[in-house]
């Protein structure tokens, strides 16, 4: 049962699907560190799959873990010895069936196929997407997806268009990778703009949120530009719920001061050295005069810093509100100056 589980998994969920909950599992902590070590474009893809993924249960989640600890463990197996070392040790450990489709799908990963975003995607809505491009795009596309899923998205088409379409197939010989790259830039494009009107509990904004908060600034910049360049209405509801550091002026007295007893005045110190006068202010009439004696001369202290140093610090900051609010010690307001907290 096991075995037809793990089956059915595959089939069902795309590869991007699979990171989106791996991420959304691993939790706000451990996600932002797997961030800082992609580039920007697969970070913005990753974000992007996030919001627009799912509901997803709880023992799918649990699949896609168990399958990338597997994978994770084939890998190191076959970086050790080679895919031979690779499979004695897996068949021992999963048994002949398993290891062999593990390390197949290892193997296959390692040459993507074009357009295999696709794949997973249902193929009227990939008809109402490409059925107005030119008959050799179409034909392109087509002619790299699976037989099936591409006659559906033929016998959509408009009749001469499915006659052009074919003939256009038929004489296909070879494509430069640029033109298949700048295709398949443009669908998939197109593909997440649609699909990241769909939000969930699993993943959707909330999860892409409580990332984001964690990750460091230039990661979370990277993202918002992004965004707000190719997803407008999704940068702005994610702005509506992201909390950083300058938002601290918009809590209460008795929030920041059960704030001061978590945060490492060193670092609070290095935090301040990019913020504004006010919300120093803000900080010193919330400290006993000593301390906000001994924090200013901390901050004076210190000279010149690296912004990069100083941004890790107010992140720090803004990591220990989360924490506080997450487990009801204060409160945030998101709605802006209208709403009420009573």
């Amino acid at each position: 049962m096991a075995k037809s589980g793990s089956a059915t998994l595959s089939k069902s969920i795309s590869g991007r699907e699979k990171i989106a909950v791996l991420m959304v599992s691993l939790g706000s902590e451990i996600a932002p560190e797997i961030y800082k070590k992609l580039d920007d474009a697969t970070i913005e893809l990753i974000t992007l799959e996030i919001a627009n993924l799912r509901k997803v249960t709880p023992e799918t989640k649990l699949e896609v873990l168990k399958e990338a600890q597997e994978i994770l463990m084939a890998r190191e197996f076959m970086a050790r010895g080679g895919v031979d070392y690779a499979r004695d040790v897996l068949e021992k450990a999963l048994g002949p069936e398993r290891a062999q489709n593990l390390l197949s799908r290892i193997t296959a990963s390692l040459q993507v196929r074009p357009f295999d975003f696709v794949r997973h995607t249902d193929a009227t809505q990939v008809l109402g997407f490409i059925q107005n491009e030119h008959p050799q795009t179409i034909a392109l596309i087509l002619a790299y997806l699976e037989p099936p899923q591409a006659a559906l998205i033929l016998s959509g088409l408009a009749p001469e268009m499915q006659a052009e379409v074919t003939k256009r197939i038929a004489n296909m010989d070879r494509i430069t990778p640029e033109v298949l790259r700048e295709v398949e830039r443009v669908l998939e494009r197109k593909l997440s703009s649609v699909m990241g009107q769909d939000f969930t509990m699993a993943g959707g904004i909330d999860s892409v949120v409580s990332i984001v908060n964690s990750a460091d600034r230039t990661t979370e910049r990277n993202i918002m530009e992004y965004l707000e360049e190719n997803d407008p209405e999704l940068a702005e509801e994610i702005k509506k719920r992201l909390f950083v550091f300058e938002d601290i002026m918009r809590l209460d007295d008795r929030s920041l001061q059960r704030i001061l007893r978590d945060v490492d005045l060193k670092e609070l110190s290095l935090a301040l050295k990019g913020a504004t006068e006010e919300l120093k202010t803000k900080f010193f009439k919330n400290m006993s005069k000593r301390a906000a004696e001994m924090l200013q001369e901390d901050m004076d202290f210190m000279g010149p810093v690296r912004v990069k140093d100083v941004e890790e610090a107010q992140q720090k900051v803004v990591n220990v509100v989360r924490s506080l609010e997450e487990q009801g010690e204060i409160v945030i307001a998101s709605g802006g100056e209208d709403e009420l907290v009573v």
